[in-house]
């Protein structure tokens, strides 16, 4: 079959379920307890910051995907304004942060359903791996269908918890004497462990945020892309604000920032056990569980994407960009969950220790993403002025927003070097990019430099003729 055929099966409903809420993880429900114990209740500042960022970088990918949608979004954007070394780096090592976060999500999910139902984590791990993948194998409605439920579940639950929480904070929720405040005053008060520590915790928080970006790729199948990217980009301000800020103020303001529990349960269900909410921490496992699958079944998503954008490009193996009669890239998501599985094998079989390292790698790869869709902006944005091609979203304030955006990349990589247990996330991270790079230079002047494609002429232009 064509190998630029793929489907457009995502309704507007998955477009919009997967920007409100498709990459909310146990990065969040679960994850958030050690951002909290790092910043105490001014983690809240950290999650600000981060979430600061990821607006700014979403309102620049908003602009560039709404003039070209593409399912290689930023990679496809950079390998134009950048060159073919940008477009084959950043794609290559967005492949491989996802292609982690499958062990990382499966073990997860393994972790619940063994204590659930009893069986070796590994055999959960196997199976709902694979069932995830046959689900991508099926169609991209499938996936998209998936998404919907798991981020409509995501987004009840996130509500209801913060519902619950007000109204404990105002003193009305039935069968509990919560009211107010106290954990915004105790052990030390708002910034118990100083500025340095809200940094710290910002570093920690933005792992939780990425994937964002999902619903550029996503959007390139479905039937209306530029609509989609329209809508996530306005919505991602409030987005983040609800369910990022307003769920983790829930919780501090609620429980002591150094409390065991937090460490131990995990931030939501600390709060709900502490309110007295019957099956407090079943709950929290359902919601836990829905949460690991949607982002299992994104990773699986995005990687296959992106490898099959890099293949279709000419950056990778011509074989990765085949595509089944229902428009699915089956042997990119074929290559992408093997890569994966054998990550969630090595999660099991190797010393803890050496898995420890290969997901450091991955640690400031967020950060080498948004700063290479910040530089690609710039000059996808000039490009686009000089030719006269007004974007239906506009980076605010350009170019000195975006400058800015670059600017506080850079502190933030600079915090890492000097933030105890940040280093080796950054070493590792840094010496993988610089890897990636060198081979995408080399392989830029292998193949030498074809003609690249102006912001504004469209997604189905590039350099094989798309």
């Amino acid at each position: 079959m064509d190998t630029a055929a793929l489907g457009t099966g995502l309704k507007p409903r998955h477009i919009t379920m997967i920007s409100i809420a498709g990459v909310i993880g146990a990065g969040l429900f679960v994850g958030s307890s050690n951002a909290i114990k790092t910043a105490g209740p001014a983690v809240l500042i950290s999650y600000a910051l981060a979430g600061t960022l990821v607006v700014l970088v979403m309102r620049m990918l908003g602009e560039m995907a709404t003039a070209n949608p593409d399912t290689g979004s930023f990679s496809t954007y950079a390998d134009r304004a950048l060159g073919r070394w940008a477009g084959f780096s950043v794609g290559w090592l967005y492949w491989w942060f996802w292609v982690l976060v499958i062990p990382v999500e499966a073990t997860a999910a393994a972790n619940i359903l063994s204590n659930w139902i009893g069986a070796p984590q590994w055999v959960w791990a196997l199976v709902v791996t694979l069932a995830l993948t046959a689900s991508n194998l099926a169609s991209v409605g499938n996936f998209g269908e998936f998404e919907f439920w798991f981020a409509t579940v995501k987004v009840v639950a996130i509500v209801a918890f913060i519902a619950i929480g007000l109204l404990a904070i105002f003193g009305v929720l039935p069968g509990s004497d919560a009211k107010g405040t106290p954990g915004l005053s105790a052990a030390g008060g708002f910034l118990p462990n100083g500025f340095t520590a809200v940094l710290a915790g910002m570093l920690i928080t933005m792992f939780s945020f990425m994937g964002t970006e999902i619903v550029t790729i996503a959007a390139a199948e479905s039937s209306d892309p530029e609509k989609g990217v329209r809508r996530a980009t306005n919505s991602v301000i409030w987005r983040i604000g609800l369910f990022y800020i307003g769920s983790i103020f829930v919780v501090v303001a609620l429980v002591p920032w150094n409390s065991g529990d937090l460490a131990e349960n995990g931030s939501y269900q600390t709060v709900l056990q502490s309110l007295g909410i019957p099956g407090a921490a079943t709950i929290m496992d359902i919601v836990i569980l829905t949460a690991v699958a949607s982002c299992l079944n994104s990773a699986l998503y995005t990687a296959s994407r992106m490898v099959f954008s890099l293949s279709r490009r000419g950056d990778g193996p011509a074989w990765l960009s085949r595509v089944s009669r229902h428009g699915v890239p089956w042997t990119a998501i074929l290559a992408s969950t093997a890569v994966g599985f054998l990550a969630v094998v090595g999660n099991y079989a190797l010393p803890d220790r050496i898995f420890s390292l290969l997901l450091a790698t991955s640690g400031a790869l967020a950060l080498v993403v948004y700063g290479f869709i910040s530089l690609t902006q710039v000059f996808l944005r000039r490009r686009m002025d000089a030719d006269g091609h007004e974007p239906t979203i506009r980076m605010w304030l350009f170019p000195w927003l975006t400058y800015a955006t670059i600017a506080f990349i850079v502190v933030v990589l600079a915090l890492m070097v000097i933030l105890p247990g940040q280093r080796v996330e950054l070493v590792l991270s840094l010496v993988l990019t610089a890897i990636v790079v060198l081979v995408g230079v080399r392989h830029g002047r292998r193949h030498g430099v074809d003609v690249r494609t102006t912001a504004g002429a469209g997604s189905t232009a590039g350099r094989d003729g798309r």
